[in-house]
C-alpha cells in the first residue's frame, strides 16, 4: 500500500472513529509528511526503529525542541499502533523507541493584580465592536476555555438563566462551566450590539466566524498595556483562571473538570505556581526567612 493511501486511512481513523478535532489531525498529518519525507524511498510499511532513530537525530540537529520532538515521537507511536492493530505490519518499530527528556514548564500566568487593572481601566463598550474585544477577553479569563473551544463556542451553548457555557473540548468532550455575573452582563450588552444572525456566539466584523491570529492580536494588545509578561496569549489566560483558581483556595480535582484535562497530572502543573507565592509570603513574613 502506498504511503499517501495509509496516512489517509489513518487520518480518517482520527476523524470519523475518534472524531479529533481538524487542528489535530493538522498535525498529525504534518508529522507524517515529514517523516515520510526523510526516509524516502522507504516504505512507511518498512520502516525499521533505526530510521526513526536517525530521524530522531536530524530533528535535534536543526535544534527543534525536546517537547517538539516528543509530539512528532507521540504521533508515529498512535500511526503504528493503528497499523499494526489493522494487520498492516506485523511488528510495531516504535516500541524500542523512546520519549525525549524534557525539562518541566511551569506555565505563565497574569498576576491578580495585573488583571484588577484591566478591569478597572476598561472603557465601556458602546459599539459591536467593543463589545465584541471586552467579551472575547473576559471569557478566556473567566472561564479558562482554550481557544478552539472558544471560537467554536455556539449560542446554543450559552445559558444565561443557569450562568453556565457547554463547552466541546478536544476529542468532543462535552463540561459545563459556569460563568459569573459580569460575564452574563457583557454576553447580554453584546447581543444587543450585534447585528449579525449567526449560529457562532462570538464574530468578526463582517458577521463571520472568528478565526486563530485575531483573538491571539486582540489578546496580545490588551493585555499589553497591563501584564509585563513576555508571552502574552489566550493560552496565557486559560493559565491565569487556572492559576487565581487554585490560589484562592479551589479544589485541584474540581479546576482539573473545568479545564477539561483528561487526568490530574495535567493540572497539577498549576501547582508549582502557587508554590512560589507560598515561599514568596514565607521569605517576606517569616522572621528566620
Amino acid at each position: 500500500m502506498m504511503n499517501r493511501e495509509l496516512v489517509n486511512f489513518f487520518l480518517d481513523h482520527l476523524s470519523i472513529e475518534r472524531r479529533l478535532s481538524s487542528h489535530t489531525i493538522t498535525s498529525y498529518s504534518t508529522d507524517l509528511e515529514q517523516f515520510t519525507a526523510f526516509i524516502n524511498p522507504t516504505e512507511l510499511q518498512q520502516v525499521q526503529a533505526m530510521d526513526v532513530r536517525k530521524w530522531l537525530i536530524s530533528l535535534s540537529d536543526d535544534s527543534l525542541q525536546n517537547r517538539s520532538i516528543n509530539r512528532k515521537l507521540a504521533t508515529l507511536r498512535t500511526f503504528y499502533k493503528y497499523l499494526l492493530r489493522t494487520g498492516k505490519i506485523t511488528e510495531n518499530p516504535m516500541t524500542s523507541i523512546r520519549m525525549v527528556k524534557t525539562t518541566k514548564k511551569i506555565p505563565h500566568f497574569v498576576r491578580e493584580s495585573e488583571m484588577e487593572n484591566l478591569v478597572e481601566n476598561r472603557i465601556i463598550a458602546t459599539n459591536f465592536s467593543e463589545a465584541r474585544d471586552e467579551l472575547i477577553l473576559f471569557l478566556l479569563y473567566g472561564t479558562g476555555i482554550r481557544l478552539a473551544e472558544l471560537i467554536s463556542l455556539q449560542n446554543s451553548q450559552v445559558n444565561l438563566t443557569a450562568k453556565t457555557i457547554r463547552v466541546i473540548g478536544k476529542r468532543n468532550k462535552e463540561r459545563m462551566i459556569p460563568i459569573p455575573a459580569f460575564l452574563v452582563e457583557l454576553i447580554e450588552t453584546y447581543r444587543q450590539f450585534c447585528p449579525f444572525e449567526n449560529a457562532h456566539l462570538l464574530l468578526t466584523d463582517k458577521g463571520e466566524p472568528l478565526y486563530p491570529m485575531f483573538v491571539q492580536r486582540l489578546v496580545k494588545k490588551n493585555l499589553g498595556e497591563f501584564s509585563q509578561l513576555e508571552k502574552l496569549s489566550p493560552h496565557v489566560l486559560r493559565h491565569t483562571y487556572a492559576t487565581h483558581l487554585l490560589n484562592r483556595g479551589a479544589d485541584l480535582n474540581a479546576i482539573k473538570e473545568l479545564l477539561g484535562h483528561a487526568n490530574l497530572a495535567a493540572t497539577q502543573v498549576y501547582t508549582h505556581n502557587s508554590m512560589e507565592k507560598m515561599k514568596a509570603i514565607y521569605q517576606q513574613a517569616h522572621p528566620k526567612a
